[in-house]
């Protein structure tokens, strides 16, 4: 099995666990900017890296819709209740 770790995916795990709900990749853009996090040009970067970390069986669900959503799986040990 690949690994579903990609470079730089821990501040978007951040972003995910602390917040309350499914985000657009654009939230997420916006709320790492806002940190101070610039790894990530757009939020089109953003929801390539979610996407691919998803496929590779990753701590990430992509719910479908329009936009799509992102929630880290319920599964992933970093997730706050």
């Amino acid at each position: 099995m690949r690994s579903a770790r990609t470079p730089g995916f821990n501040p978007v795990a951040r972003v995910l666990a602390d917040a309350d709900g499914p985000l657009t990749a654009r939230e997420i853009h916006n709320r790492l900017r806002r940190h101070g996090v610039d790894a990530y040009d757009s939020s089109y970067r953003v929801a390539t890296v979610l996407g691919r970390v998803a496929e590779r069986g990753g701590p990430v669900e992509v719910l479908e819709g329009s936009p799509y959503r992102y929630r880290l799986a319920e599964r992933h040990p970093d997730r706050r209740h």
